[in-house]
């Protein structure tokens, strides 16, 4: 079956450059209530009645939910954490989780990592990205100037909109490497910003949760739907943080906050339903469309040929005989004349038109963070607990303890349980081969295009060209 397929597939997404930012004045934040998406179904807010002022959202904390809820919103929809169009394909394809079949030039160029610097697909995740970020600024910038909200009320929007601005900026930094930390909405200042190292942006993603942290303390806010960013959503970015930056006494602390308030399902088939017991942050369905996952919609396949994405024989040789995982997270379809089968992934399973939402896009969950604290415990020393810790994932899949006893063992054992235990979520694999070194490794035997610099994608062309402050462009592009 011919893989790369030549027909262009239009350039996707809205075009908004930083040095186009103009666009978006100070109070942009009119923009983000006013949308016409819906979206307060993220958060059961009414949306506002009549035209607003800019001066007037934040007396009214239902206009600061309003603006919250369309940020949650876009991320399910739009950039990088869309599960349409966003990282779960889009670096499934570039690594070694999913193949590709589909028409689109762009997704093309990803799969065979040869990716262009007008790639649609990737100028689309850095300018939303930067969209989302504008609009987390807007909201702390406007939360500092209100006298009406209660001390509670800030604190809890002043938090969410903190984390939203490092979890996109964390984004950002694993998919291009240094990029531009913002913390204004100053259409001028924005337009000349330059990159800065990727250690300064972790530095300040690190800051931003912290500071999340401590104004979130205390409030409880969060319904059992797991939906909004509070203090254990915060905890659960900065564990991950922590790890890529290699404080593994602190990646190990927060992750065993987490652990000790959430539990794994026992049933596989429950892991990814709305209200499994071990999410701990999801981004809600719509109430009207779509009523489940982007994921599944994306990801399952309905019939061949038709199909876009199918798991790798690498992925699929991983795993173990007898994985529960492979059974319940692995769908197959075959074509009509039953001489091809592919697989695919069936973590989520409910087709997107169900009467009802039965599954949210779940982007934290506690398997991961158990697998985070194992690999502390190795860097700290505490081997028989990251083997407690790995082997929690394990048992679940019906499968046996680990036999990893040296550092060395474990530390293998943990990074290819994370391949089995969280493969096809927001490109953690991906992550996991560049932060490990093991990219070249890997993807050098698998893609015959690749080279050591493909592990970052190109800034956008159109983003040089509007500032070239952000110069120089990537290795290898």
């Amino acid at each position: 079956m011919e893989r790369f397929n030549k027909k262009i597939f239009g350039k996707i997404g809205q075009k908004m450059t930083m040095g186009r930012m103009h666009h978006l004045k100070i109070h942009g934040i009119l923009f983000f209530v006013l949308m016409q998406f819906g979206c307060t179904d993220f958060v059961d807010v009414d949306p506002p009645k009549t035209t607003l002022v800019s001066e007037t959202v934040f007396d009214d904390p239902s206009t600061v939910e309003s603006a919250l809820a369309n940020l949650y919103f876009g991320m399910r929809e739009q950039g990088m954490v869309s599960g349409s169009t966003g990282v779960t394909p889009g670096l499934g394809i570039c690594g070694d989780e999913l193949d590709y079949y589909g028409f689109s030039a762009d997704l093309i160029q990803l799969y065979r990592n040869d990716v262009l610097a007008g790639n649609g697909i990737t100028t689309n995740w850095w300018q939303q990205a930067y969209h989302h970020i504008y609009g987390a600024n807007d909201i702390i910038h406007g939360l500092d100037g209100s006298n009406a909200l209660t001390v509670d009320e800030k604190n809890r929007f002043l938090g969410q909109a903190m984390f939203i601005r490092a979890y996109v900026h964390s984004q950002l930094a694993l998919v291009f490497g240094d990029v531009p930390y913002i913390t204004s909405t100053d259409y001028l200042e924005n337009g000349k910003v330059s990159r800065i190292p990727v250690s300064e942006v972790y530095t300040h993603i690190i800051g931003d949760l912290t500071q999340a942290a401590e104004v979130l303390e205390g409030i409880d806010f969060n319904s059992g739907e797991r939906v909004l960013a509070d203090l254990d959503v915060v905890k659960a970015l900065l564990a991950r943080m922590y790890q890529y930056v290699g404080n593994w006494e602190m990646a190990s602390s927060l992750a065993s906050d987490l652990i000790g308030r959430y539990s794994l399902e026992e049933d596989l088939d429950r892991v990814f339903l709305k209200d499994s017991q071990e999410t701990i942050w999801q981004l809600k369905a719509d109430l009207e469309y779509p009523l489940n996952t982007r994921e599944g919609e994306q990801l399952i396949i309905r019939s061949i040929p038709g199909q876009s994405y199918a798991l790798t024989e690498e992925l699929l040789s991983a795993f173990e005989a007898n994985d529960l995982r492979k059974d319940h997270w692995v769908g197959s379809m075959s074509d009509v004349d039953d001489t091809i089968t592919l697989y695919f992934a069936h973590k989520y399973k409910a087709d997107i038109n169900e009467p009802e939402s039965l599954e949210y896009s779940i982007l934290f969950r506690l398997g991961e963070q158990y697998l985070i604290r194992a690999e502390a415990r190795v860097h700290l020393g505490n081997l028989i607990g990251a083997q407690q810790d790995l082997n929690m994932v394990r048992y679940r899949a019906d499968l046996q303890g680990t036999t990893a006893t040296t550092p060395e063992e474990l530390l293998e054992a943990i990074l290819k349980e994370r391949s089995i235990e969280l493969f096809t979520e927001q490109g953690l694999r991906w992550f996991d081969l560049k932060r490990s070194g093991k990219a070249d490794q890997v993807m050098g035997v698998l893609k015959p295009n690749w080279q050591a610099s493909d592990v970052l994608l190109p800034i956008p062309e159109s983003e040089l060209e509007a500032n070239p402050n952000l110069l120089p462009q990537n290795e290898g592009y």
